[in-house]
């Protein structure tokens, strides 16, 4: 807004507020003005120690020069809401988070902004907002949780999701809860939360070597002070995320999403942050990329370590070096500095959790885009969670209108080996808000059916989610999609070699069944769900909030 919005009689009546909060002259007329755009919850361990990092935050903006204000952003956590159709709320909520922070950056005419989370869609708003903006900007995430520990086992967070649906006697269980989740922090698998605080260092929105940092080690505030500092230096010199999210960084995202077996959630998000751009980034991109990338790291659910391994092995710096003959290595983050000089004094040791190139986890892609007559604009599936066997499955469809409905089948045992489990009607318009299919998914798992059944959806998955299930299908049901014409018992392949998704049925037949479909009523008719609903993109296009 430049300094003028603050100079002479014409602006007195800002000053005053300013001053009324205990700010000098000093500060409000030389300084660069600073957001911090704070998630902290007391409701999640991702985010109930960010208050202590936005302290930091702003000791680094002081020691710079700059004036740091800080405001609150909602935040929630994808866990606390399964098995409730709040889940739904998750994706929409990455609207919220974005024009929350335009919304109080805008009206405040900050000179930059230092925007601190941790979780699935919280990370991914604040790249949104960041790129609405286009302010001097740069992300503090939380880092990884620390594994918990049950009879000498690693436990996290996805093994009581599951176990909820096991034969796990109750006392048990009650000892796995008070261990799984030992402190501050994501998750610490490669969930969505994690795949998206990476993504931040990889897109150059978050200093080198910081993502992956776990919450509770020290060096994690040093990064937020720096954090700080950095942020300072960035409004001073003008440097905005469009200078950074440029089509080279979006594609170096995508290919570290593929290499690290990352959530299928990170391709809405990469997606949805190109349009906010207005660059072009697609699934063409990912289908593309993933013909040759494979997965290179052995983090849950692609392998048995955690993302704090992955720190220790070298964090984002070392996967991105593994990779650097894939990357565009001339792209600038916020550190300054192009990426190629940052890897050039990397060294990595291989190691069982960070593979190479010619040693991979698997040699398939982390991800794999599908097409098909079921999936005419696309579907996605986590190939490196997919047993072998899986690859390619065909079977008789079980048809369910809901998440709820298909647990209550699989629980009754009214789904079979061999079945195709088909959950409609929970993409972005049908749900609203396309629901993270879990209920359904977890019981599969528990239930040992993730060998020989398979899955497909028009909503979407948590990153915790693995087995042969497809998601994102679009055209989504509630949009007339094909889809929403199964019936029980048609025929439905997935062959992950080949990229398909189809259902054997002829033309003709589908023709005369899209004739006879009605759209059903909207689940939801008021609120920010019904607002979501009116105003979204389909998921192939980012799933967000636009009207262009």
């Amino acid at each position: 807004m430049g300094r003028d919005y603050w100079e002479g009689p014409g602006a007195a009546h800002r000053r005053v507020i300013y001053k009324g909060v205990g700010y000098s002259d000093d500060d409000i007329r030389s300084k660069p003005h600073i957001g911090i755009a704070n998630t902290f919850s007391e409701a999640s361990p991702a985010h109930a120690h960010l208050r202590l990092l936005a302290d930091a935050v702003k000791q680094g903006v002081w020691q710079a020069g700059g004036i740091p204000f800080e405001f609150g952003v909602p935040s929630t956590c994808g866990n606390i809401a399964i098995g409730s159709e709040d889940l739904k709320y998750e994706l929409a909520g990455r609207d919220v988070v974005a024009m929350s922070i335009e919304f109080v950056s805008k009206v405040h005419a900050f000179d930059g902004l230092v925007m601190l989370s941790s979780c699935d869609n919280i990370v991914p708003g604040q790249m949104l907002a960041a790129a609405r903006l286009d302010i001097p900007s740069i992300i503090v995430t939380g880092g990884p949780m620390f594994p918990g520990y049950h009879k000498g086992k690693r436990i996290l967070t996805p093994d009581i999701n599951v176990s909820v649906l096991s034969d796990v006697t109750p006392a048990e269980f009650a000892e796995m809860e008070d261990v799984a989740c030992p402190g501050y922090g994501a998750c610490g698998v490669m969930g969505t939360a994690n795949t998206m605080q990476i993504l931040s260092e990889v897109l150059g929105l978050s200093l080198p070597g910081t993502a992956t940092i776990p919450a509770t080690v020290a060096a994690r505030i040093r990064a937020a002070r720096e954090s700080g500092r950095a942020a300072v230096r960035l409004a001073k010199g003008q440097v905005t995320p469009t200078a950074i999210l440029t089509r080279g960084a979006l594609l170096n995202a995508a290919i570290v999403d593929l290499a690290i077996g990352g959530s299928t959630n990170a391709v809405l998000h990469l997606i949805a942050l190109a349009n906010e751009l207005g660059l072009s980034l697609s699934l063409e991109d990912f289908d593309r990329l993933s013909k040759d990338v494979p997965c290179i790291c052995a983090v849950r659910p692609s392998g048995p370590y955690s993302v704090v391994d992955l720190h220790f092995a070298g964090g984002v710096p070392a996967v991105m070096k593994v990779l650097e003959s894939m990357l565009d290595t001339s792209v600038v983050g916020v550190s300054g500095r192009p990426l190629r000089d940052l890897l050039a004094g990397v060294e990595v040791s291989p190691s069982p959790v960070l593979r190479t190139l010619e040693d991979p986890v698997t040699p398939d892609s982390g991800l794999t885009v599908l097409r098909g007559n079921l999936a005419p604009d696309g579907a996605i599936i986590r190939t490196s969670g997919v047993p072998e066997e899986m690859k390619k499955f065909t079977g008789p469809a079980k048809v369910f209108d809901g998440d709820a409905a298909a647990l209550e089948a699989i629980e009754s045992g009214g789904v079979k080996p061999g079945d195709v489990v088909v959950v409609r009607y929970e993409g972005c318009k049908g749900s609203p808000g396309m629901k993270e299919i879990m209920l359904s998914t977890d019981a599969l798992v528990a239930r040992g059916l993730d060998r020989s059944v398979g899955l497909i959806t028009d909503g979407r998955f948590s990153g915790f989610n693995h087995g042969p299930i497809v998601g994102h299908i679009s055209p989504e049901a509630f949009e007339g999609g094909p889809i929403a014409l199964v019936r029980d018992g048609d025929i439905i392949t997935v062959d992950v070699r080949e990229g398909r998704v189809d259902v054997a049925v002829s033309e003709e037949e589908l023709k005369a069944r899209r004739s006879a479909w009605k759209r059903p009523a909207p689940k939801v008719t008021k609120g920010m769900l019904a607002l979501y609903a009116a105003t979204c993109r389909p998921a192939h296009e980012g799933g967000a909030m636009q009207l262009w």
